[in-house]
């Protein structure tokens, strides 16, 4: 986030972020495909553990490596990043309302590590992205971060990484829930993708290509570490499954955008 904030203006990012269209995006994102993926899940008949896991990962914001995935794919890393921001303000809400429909337990929220969270990856970024760009010449600074673009997609590459454990330990277990957890996972990631490029093809392939695939990384990590064990045992296993059709969003949104017309 660092890295990638650094590269934008933050007075375009907040302007980006006062428009009423990332904010219509960010309910698109939580509350609309939360609707569709807990009917999905009824037509499906998952059972309480899993209908709690799939609709917890329709509430969860957008990943914090999407805006430096999406400038690495030639398209708006700016309208990424609001997109991105707006997704995780929101999450709270969205996470709550999860909890409250799915979750049979008292609803406790661990809000002190959700907003240390938004001060070390969001508002700490930006404030140290402001500085950067008022204390240093605007040329040098844009040598730097030519030479520094790389190593962000190296770091978000290995992001993944981390969170496959529960789904490895899963596999070896059990192969075929395993597979069953990464159909699931992979559907999921295919719908938040299609539907969000659906709903904004009208606006050009960029706009929809960026919206769809801010749309397709979700950021669990940050959902289980302000909700914890009461997302349910089948939370860790899915968000580890959904790793893999993740990682695999940058190569398939490159292969459309070189595709569609």
């Amino acid at each position: 986030m660092t890295l990638t904030l650094v590269g934008m203006k933050q007075n375009e990012l907040i302007r980006r972020l006062s428009r009423i269209g990332i904010w219509l995006y960010a309910m698109l994102h939580s509350a609309v495909l939360m609707v569709i993926v807990t009917i999905v899940g009824w037509w499906l008949a998952f059972n309480a553990e899993l209908m709690l896991a799939v609709v917890a990962v329709a509430a969860t914001g957008s990943l914090f490596a999407t805006p430096a995935i999406v400038r690495a794919l030639g398209f708006d890393s700016v309208q990424a990043m609001a997109m991105t921001i707006a997704t995780t303000l929101v999450l709270p809400l969205s996470i709550f309302i999860t909890l409250l429909f799915f979750q049979t337990e008292k609803v406790e929220l661990d809000w002190l590590s959700y907003f240390a969270r938004l001060i070390v990856f969001i508002f700490g970024p930006m404030f140290f992205s402001f500085w950067v760009h008022r204390l240093c010449p605007e040329e040098a600074l844009s040598r730097f971060l030519m030479k520094i673009s790389p190593y962000t997609i190296l770091l978000v590459f290995a992001f993944p990484f981390g969170l496959v454990g529960s789904f490895r330990i899963l596999f070896d277990e059990d192969p075929s829930a395993a597979l069953r957890f990464f159909i699931i996972a992979s559907g999921l990631c295919c719908l938040f993708f299609s539907l969000s490029y659906w709903v904004y093809r009208k606006q050009g392939k960029a706009i929809a290509l960026t919206a769809a695939i801010t749309s397709g990384n979700r950021n669990v990590l940050l959902t289980y570490s302000i909700a914890g064990a009461l997302l349910g045992p089948a939370f860790l296993p899915l968000a580890g499954a959904l790793q893999i059709p993740t990682y695999l969003l940058p190569v398939l949104t490159r292969w459309l955008n070189k595709k569609l017309p």
